[in-house]
């Protein structure tokens, strides 16, 4: 792994500044103290570090470790009941206790910002081209700003509301502004999380395309190692409010000197990750920001923990000339005992029970389902739809036998929440037939579990909801609760707590509780991991491969990620614009991938060891699909035929084969 990252290293043009020049922010020994609930909440404890002029520096670690809070400290945000101790220096420019009017200026003049939703940072009744104008000066400078960050037919666009956008464009128009100061520094706080894989590599592409051509400096947050790998110089990792360890992103991830870190790339999934066994979690939790630590904060979850780590914090202290770590042990003695770890367990889950699926019932089977939503003339003007209908699933035949784990996945509007829900009975197909077996109501699990969760209803009557109508009394009801509770790997006393007093991971793990407290034939899972850190989704990813093998359930999982669906699923079907155009065994359409579309999403995964290529253009919209095959327009290999009015294309393979494609060009080839 290490010889790979540092290629890819070796590829970016170097940045970061020569020793001894003026680096663009430092921050000494910075202790951020909110006051919550009459205690004090340490959000970063002591952080130390240096950001050199056109230098990428990546800041990772699981929520808790106080990424977000450094990034807000360095703009000059935080609110004004944060105690803050030490000192922030931004071009030249003190971001303690400079004042008010000072940080204005620093922000307006040097630093620029991009934030991970671009739905709550752009204002929702203005059109962008006055948005991004007000930073830009002038109307024309927002057009020329727009056309630098790969926005298509910017003057158009202009006229657009944030909510007419896609995600990857809202997310262009945060760039657009964040750079039209020429700043000195940016700071991006998860700026590609919530994008689909081929949208996360333009974005990726283009901020480092940006440094190149603006010299400005990035501070890139994000809890994906594979996305810092992409374009960082250097990456500091951090934990409960302190780092853990910083230094050359080759270095880091090639030779981790800090147990921690070694525990965040076991977690990682790749496609290498072996299939049928438990995938790496790292145990335990990131400590109580509340919490008095008196010795090395990571101590309770380390493997090389010894009596002296829970007596006195770790100083930072170099390990090589361009690095640092917070551990008693060496570099070399760190990898002596840790070594390259697997991103999985020796111990193993065994066959799948829905892997031999030929001869069993269909627990779903789904017959030329097609789902229309009918627009308004005015979102059918702004959006250059021609006509009024929506096309949301586009003739969708699929069978999920009992026991079977199938995942969808492809880019947004692609269908893949469309067709679940309308599994689910929550939205009816305008043509074709769906049916379930079981008699039971298939269970839904959703990305956002604080949103899906009654927030003032304690755990226990949440879960307990399901159980009303099976006629049991209140003590059977209080021992389900339990159980199941139990069963997802959580105390029986999360029963009396609510959902905004549990973590990301716990709230999951509430509603797999819940949509399982009485078993379905069909759990449906929409993106239930991608919210959450590695090490919390590796774990509910476990927790849903015993739930199905326990309570014989069939999964159908949608994700945009596809080292997830490979560990998941039985065979993964790839959506494009509301059609299925790949089918397969999960290994067979990872490791040969019969589609072009198919091909992009597997080269688009974040990878330690290359960059990601990049898939031109966005999805066409669903009001107006390109005719023919729909991806023809970003198709590679593409041939005339693809773009024919009459042409339907449709599911086919080998004779006996399970492997099916939709695409006419790889057939003629």
């Amino acid at each position: 792994m290490g010889s790979a990252v540092s290629e890819i290293s070796a590829q970016r043009a170097p940045s970061a500044a020569p020793a001894g020049e003026t680096p663009v922010a430092t921050v000494d020994g910075l202790h951020v103290t909110f006051r919550r609930n009459g205690k004090d909440v340490k959000a970063l404890r002591g952080v130390s570090l240096r950001i050199a002029a056109g230098e990428i520096l990546g800041l990772v670690g699981e929520s808790g470790s106080g990424k977000t809070v450094l990034g807000f400290s360095l703009l000059g945000l935080l609110p004004q009941s944060a105690q803050l101790r030490g000192t922030i220096r931004v071009a030249g420019s003190d971001m303690v206790n400079g004042g008010a009017k000072t940080m204005r200026k620093v922000r307006r003049l040097d630093l620029g910002a991009i934030f991970q939703d671009p739905m709550t940072s752009l204002n929702p009744t203005m059109r962008i081209g006055k948005q991004v104008a007000e930073a830009a000066g002038s109307h024309e400078e927002a057009r020329r700003l727009l056309a630098a960050v790969g926005i298509p037919d910017p003057a158009r666009r202009m006229r657009a509301y944030p909510h007419e956008l896609s995600g990857g464009l809202r997310q262009r128009v945060m760039i657009a502004i964040a750079i039209a100061g020429d700043p000195e520094l940016i700071i991006a706080d998860e700026p590609t999380t919530a994008l689909d894989v081929t949208v996360q590599a333009q974005v990726l592409r283009l901020l480092l395309r940006l440094r190149d051509e603006i010299r400005c400096s990035i501070v890139l947050i994000t809890h994906d190692l594979g996305v810092a790998a992409q374009i960082s110089d250097r990456i500091a990792v951090l934990y409960a409010g302190r780092i853990a360890e910083i230094g050359p992103t080759a270095s880091v991830l090639g030779q981790p000197a800090h147990p921690y870190t070694h525990g965040l790339l076991r977690s990682r999934l790749t496609l290498d990750t072996p299939r049928h066994h438990k995938l790496a979690a790292l145990a335990g939790a990131v400590p109580s920001p509340v919490a008095t630590l008196p010795g090395c904060a990571f101590a309770p979850r380390c493997e090389l923990s010894m009596p002296a780590c829970s007596e006195t914090p770790p100083e930072v202290v170099a390990v090589a000339s361009d690095r640092a770590s917070a551990c008693l042990l060496s570099l070399a003695d760190v990898t002596a005992r840790l070594g390259l770890r697997s991103t999985s367990t020796d111990e193993k889950s065994g066959p799948p029970p829905g892997s031999t699926t030929a001869d069993k019932p269909a627990a779903v089977a789904l017959c030329e389902v097609t789902k229309m939503f009918t627009a308004g003339r005015r979102w059918r003007d702004r959006t250059g739809g021609l006509s009024g209908k929506l096309h949301a699933l586009r003739g969708i035949t699929l069978r999920v036998a009992d026991g079977e784990s199938v995942a969808l996945v492809g880019e947004s509007g692609s269908g893949k929440s469309t067709l679940l829900r309308i599994v689910a009975g929550l939205e009816k197909p305008s043509a074709g037939t769906v049916e379930v077996s079981g008699g039971r109501r298939p269970q839904m699990v959703f990305q956002d579990a604080g949103a899906s969760l009654t927030p003032w209803l304690p755990v226990g009557e949440l879960i307990g909801e399901r159980l009303r109508r099976n006629g049991m009394s209140r003590k059977q009801k209080r021992e389900a609760v339990a159980e199941v509770l139990q069963r997802v790997g959580l105390s029986a006393d999360i029963a009396k707590s609510r959902a905004g007093q549990l973590s990301g991971g716990q709230r999951q793990r509430v509603s797999l509780a819940r949509a399982t407290v009485v078993p379905p034939a069909v759990l449906l899972c929409d993106e239930p991991t991608s919210a959450l850190d590695v090490s919390l989704a590796a774990s509910v990813l476990n927790l849903i491969d015993d739930l199905r093998r326990n309570l014989g359930m069939s999964v159908i999982f949608v994700t945009h990620d596809l080292s997830v669906a490979r560990v998941v699923a039985d065979r993964i079907a790839v959506m494009y614009l509301g059609r299925i155009v790949e089918i397969g065994p999960a290994d067979d359409v990872i490791a040969q991938p019969a589609h072009p579309y198919t091909q992009a999403l597997v080269d688009a995964i974040p990878d330690l060891g290359r960059q990601s290529p990049v898939l031109a253009g966005e999805p066409a919209s669903p009001l107006s699909p390109p005719s023919g095959c729909a991806f023809h327009p970003r198709c590679p290999i593409a041939v005339d035929t693809c773009a024919d009015d009459e042409l339907e294309v449709r599911l086919s393979g080998r004779l006996g084969s399970s492997h099916q494609v939709a695409c006419i060009a790889r057939k003629a080839g």
